[in-house]
């Protein structure tokens, strides 16, 4: 017990055996315990803080102590325990809520928890009201984004008070455009808070134009007295806008005029590096490293927030995993729940296996998963081949009273969906009882995932909520995937006139998928020709892919062309456009884009395919030469392809280099990622004729036409379900057919 909590006891044995002798020493211990609350609140120590109070003498119930603790509500967001404190103090001590001190702190407390009908009731209810009053209830409402409110309790505000700066700053964080621009009007010659404040609306302002940085930047540019927060407004806007050499000049010019920086100014500024449209990953690198040794000499690399945006920096600018875990543990600052929240969202990606070792160290930090971290690991889950860890982490939420949160849900949805179980997904989607559109989307987009078209349908016609934008993408494109084109077709003419969604890329690149892969490439060329905005590398890679599909090369080799513009690192038009001169045998064409691209120094992406076996997972690199067992994989795969030769497995060799032996081509093609962990997994799972449970691949590129067949024909002779997640969608493999109906 620390010496703190005993002084706490102490002095409640002290009120309850009487010790306590007149008026000043009863003024002494109202100040005490207003002391005592305020440093439990301090700490977090909510639930210790009212028991104090409950637990005092109704003398030392002061004004004071109960806005000490209205004040530590608001702050932890403890809305429980304020509406505790006020049925109390309305049945002990009903003069108190007609002081305005206290008054003003209920209101506060309400405001800030997002009780906000109460904290409006309370202040309509008030007699007396100063701006602080007003001002707690416009904070309320601008934090909880509930702009239209806060602007009209703003203007009813200007009929009895002038507004301070926090009430500027306020309805300017939350107020649309052209309110916005009234507020300023007002606010023209008001302090640097409002100015900061303006920069913030403005970079918040336009959607995704340009507008609003350029006149956030115009503000900051006239003002005519700057502090600190005004550069780290104006960093923030340039991040929000995901502007990252905007912001790293802007934060060059501050290290030139010796502004000086703090933990908000690097944390923006590393965060700014994070999914940036202007800059690529190894520049970003750069920029990690030298904001590190910054950090570090200035010992901001200490503070937690720093170093959590510093991994995720790292992480997103292709910095290597085990430094940023080291770079996270080497901390010497507290680590919290957010903090590890934020490591864990760094890895939950590109290594879902070492995020999920981070999500299991919490229990050794003694620290309670919230909702967000449970749906971090859930995203990480979405990245194995089996159900196994999501269940695992769906029992947790069970566990932890959680499984009725949306986020949650919608969470468990998707990692369900990835990890091959989409009647898991769905069931967690029927037990919802107020499903959000995330939820809604989450499902259309999982039947999507597994080109079941019918079923996404008929969910849409029962949907209860406005669709958005990705609900019609996910609609597309299961579409696609099953080759639904008139259904496609009839969603895309018609999504402006039944739900005011107006077409973008994503919506195009859907059709031009759903045109294409039916055949009908120049009507898909057409659309490409009439879009109302230019068209990006998804929509050339999908006629690209429709082209190879087709093989049409003179339409391909066009789309090629504007993919590499586009996008030169990108092997995928190189690689198609040889494919189709493969196909239609030109060879040397196809031998010259080799060249080319080898000249370009793009390399194509390997083939790896994944299996789980036992509780460890087993990767398989195109040709099977990395893996410890591989004489014995490619001894057991030369037996299976001989007996699915019998049943009529014929090698397709048409897509291999030219210029080698056709033996040389089939070996080739035998030695597929996904073919050898299938057969690992027949290894590792008694007879080839067993009929045990689900062979579950994950691969991360497109599975090719021969590997294809070649699992259709496995399940067949294993008499086994397959199931193929590749880059692209779901294949379940029964008995000779494929759930893709031989649509991908």
């Amino acid at each position: 017990m620390s010496r703190f909590v005993a002084s706490c006891l102490c002095f409640l044995r002290n009120f309850s055996s009487g010790t306590y002798t007149g008026p000043s020493d009863l003024t002494l211990k109202a100040d005490e315990l207003v002391n005592k609350l305020r440093l439990l609140n301090a700490r977090g120590h909510v639930n210790q803080a009212i028991s104090l109070f409950r637990t005092a003498p109704p003398p030392l119930q002061t004004k004071q102590a109960y806005a000490t603790l209205f004040h530590g509500f608001a702050l932890h967001g403890s809305l429980q325990h304020g509406l505790l404190l006020h049925q109390y103090m309305l049945a002990h001590e009903p003069v108190n809520s007609a002081d305005l001190f206290v008054a003003n702190h209920i209101v506060n407390m309400y405001a800030k928890c997002g009780f906000l009908d109460h904290a409006h009731k309370v202040f309509d209810e008030m007699p007396r009201k100063n701006v602080v009053s007003w001002t707690a209830l416009i904070s309320g409402y601008a934090q909880h984004g509930y702009a239209k409110d806060c602007f009209r309790v703003f203007s009813d505000m200007l009929i009895h008070f002038k507004p301070n700066e926090f009430a500027f700053s306020s309805v300017l964080s939350s107020c649309p455009y052209e309110q916005g621009r009234q507020v300023h009007a007002l606010a023209l010659k008001m302090c640097v808070y409002v100015g900061n404040a303006l920069i913030t609306m403005y970079s918040k302002s336009h959607g995704c134009s340009s507008d609003g940085v350029n006149e956030a930047w115009t503000v900051f540019q006239t003002m005519d007295c700057r502090n600190l927060i005004s550069w780290n407004s104006m960093i923030a806007g340039l991040h929000f806008r995901k502007l990252a050499l905007q912001a790293l000049d802007l934060f060059r010019q501050m290290h030139h005029d010796e502004i000086g920086f703090d933990r908000a100014t690097l944390v923006s500024v590393l965060s700014s590096l994070c999914g940036s449209n202007d800059i690529d990953v190894y520049v970003g690198l750069k920029h990690c490293k030298q904001l590190h040794c910054l950090s570090f000499k200035t010992a901001f690399l200490l503070e937690i927030k720093v170093a959590t945006a510093l991994v995720k920096a790292y992480s997103d600018n292709g910095g290597d995993v085990a430094d940023c875990y080291r770079l996270f543990m080497e901390s010497s600052c507290s680590r919290d729940i957010v903090s590890w929240t934020g490591i864990i969202t760094a890895f939950a990606e590109r290594d879902p296996e070492e995020a999920l070792y981070l999500f299991r160290q919490l229990s050794r930090e003694d620290l309670a998963p919230d909702w967000c971290t449970f749906s971090i690991a859930l995203k990480a889950c979405a990245g194995f081949v089996t159900t196994r860890h999501a269940m695992a982490v769906h029992a947790l939420v069970i566990k932890n009273g959680l499984e009725t949160d949306t986020v949650i849900a919608n969470a468990l949805i998707h990692a369900y969906a990835r990890c091959g179980s989409i009647s898991l997904s769905g069931q967690v989607f029927s037990e919802m009882a107020f499903p959000d559109l995330v939820s809604w989307n989450s499902m259309l987009k999982a039947f999507a995932l597994y080109g079941q078209a019918e079923e996404a349908l008929q969910l849409f016609s029962h949907m209860n909520v406005q669709p958005d934008s990705a609900t019609i993408v996910a609609l597309l494109s299961a579409c696609s995937h099953a080759g639904l084109v008139e259904e496609g077709t009839n969603i895309f003419d018609s999504m402006f006139e039944n739900h005011g969604i107006v077409p973008q890329l994503d919506h195009y690149a859907c059709m031009v998928d759903i045109l294409g892969r039916s055949g009908r490439l120049f009507e898909a060329m057409g659309l490409v020709e009439r879009m109302p905005m230019k068209p990006d590398s998804v929509i050339w890679s999908a006629l690209l892919g429709s082209c190879r599909k087709h093989g049409e090369a003179q339409l391909a080799k066009l789309a090629a062309d504007k993919l590499k513009e586009l996008d030169p690192d990108n092997s995928l038009g190189y690689v198609q456009i040889s494919n189709i001169y493969c196909s239609g045998g030109s060879f040397n064409k196809a031998g010259l884009i080799r060249k080319e691209m080898k000249w370009s120094g793009v390399r194509k992406e390997p083939g790896l395919s994944w299996i789980e076996i036992g509780t460890q997972v087993h990767e398989f690199a195109s040709g099977g030469r990395c893996h410890p067992q591989q004489k014995a994989i490619r001894a057991r795969l030369e037996q299976l392809i001989g007996k699915l030769k019998e049943l009529g497995y014929v090698p397709q060799t048409s897509l291999a280099l030219h210029d080698i032996e056709e033996e040389q081509k089939e070996e080739h093609l035998y030695h597929h990622s996904e073919k050898l962990a299938l057969v690992f997994a027949i290894m590792n799972d008694g007879s080839l004729h067993g009929c045990g449970s689900v062979i579950r691949i994950m691969k991360n590129i497109r599975i090719c036409v021969d590997c294809h067949n070649f699992m259709k024909l496995a399940s067949h002779l294993l008499q086994r379900d397959i199931v193929v997640r590749d880059s692209n969608r779901f294949h379940h493999f029964t008995d000779r057919v494929c759930s893709c109906n031989d649509y991908w």
